[in-house]
């Protein structure tokens, strides 16, 4: 099935209605496109644009369908990921892409599901950039606001840019030895509503230190990642016990430090963010294999 190619209104005119911005680009460097689609989201937000769902069972697409409008609105050229496919949107110009996750709160919002997909920010030469909404669990209608924003570079969420995730299977289980193992790995990974304080009921846009938007925003933080002690390697699993084991080794870059900077849009609270206190062990197994919303 192919990507699909979108631009402005979708069928090659440029969108209408609301302003379109544009990203901002330093002589001899590509196009930034985060700033300029972080906006129109934040403007969408102070408009009062809601989220609108087709019904109560849809739990999957209502964020991810408000984000694309939004992403129309800019003008830029886009392609739509097919489904479980990774990033859900990429920009045609520039080698940005955005993938979304849309958490219900009050609700499961410290942790998301990355299925097959280990987060990074430079998969295949692509800059990712994750798009975090939280709308309301139980709305009384099928339209609803989106209650805060953080779109942060997937370097925030893990900087290794090394390891490439493969799904493996294994042949020759249970009584008849016909029944296929695939070892189909699901990422548990902390959201930036669990790593840091202050972004809660705001907009909040987070790049790395280098990265500079443009006059329309004001800076609330500096962020500082720490890389760990140790790294696993492998992992077994035994099919009689049903334990896990991790292998570990020393990470070469123990202690390397990894700075982000924290923005908001002019107009919005100034209140600043900072990383909270958590130990290696920040996430508990949710014990699901459902992506959070699937967005």
């Amino acid at each position: 099935m192919p990507r699909l190619l979108h631009r402005g209104d979708g069928i090659g005119n440029p969108p209408q209605g609301p302003r379109r911005i544009s990203a901002p680009r330093r002589k001899g460097q590509p196009r930034v496109t985060a700033p300029l689609v972080f906006r129109r989201c934040v403007e969408a937000i102070r408009d009062g644009v809601l989220v609108v769902r087709e019904n109560a069972r849809d739990k999957e697409f209502h964020f991810q369908n408000w984000f694309e409008a939004r992403l129309r609105e800019t003008g830029l050229n886009y392609e739509v990921g097919r489904r479980n496919s990774y990033p859900d949107f990429t920009i045609v110009q520039e080698t940005d892409g955005y993938e979304l996750k849309g958490l219900a709160y009050p609700g499961r919002d410290a942790s998301f599901d990355s299925n097959s997909q280990a987060p990074t920010g430079f998969p295949n030469g692509r800059s990712i950039h994750y798009v975090f909404g939280r709308y309301p669990a139980n709305p009384d209608g099928n339209s609803f606001p989106v209650l805060d924003l953080v779109i942060c570079h997937g370097d925030f969420l893990n900087a290794d840019h090394v390891y490439i995730h493969q799904n493996k299977s294994v042949r020759g289980f249970a009584s008849y030895g016909d029944i296929l193992i695939r070892d189909r790995k699901m990422y548990v990974v902390p959201t930036p509503f669990r790593l840091i304080d202050g972004v809660a009921h705001q907009q909040t846009l987070i790049l790395p230190s280098e990265a500079q938007p443009d006059e329309h925003y004001f800076e609330v933080g500096a962020l500082t990642r720490i890389e760990a002690d140790e790294l696993i390697i492998s992992y077994t699993f035994s099919l009689k016990t049903n334990d896990i084991f991790a292998e570990k080794m020393p990470n070469p870059d123990a202690g390397l430090e990894h700075k982000f900077r924290a923005w908001r849009l002019k107009g919005a609270p100034q209140q600043p963010v900072s990383m909270r206190i958590l130990g290696t062990d920040v996430l508990d197994d949710p014990g699901t294999d459902e992506e959070v919303s699937a967005e």
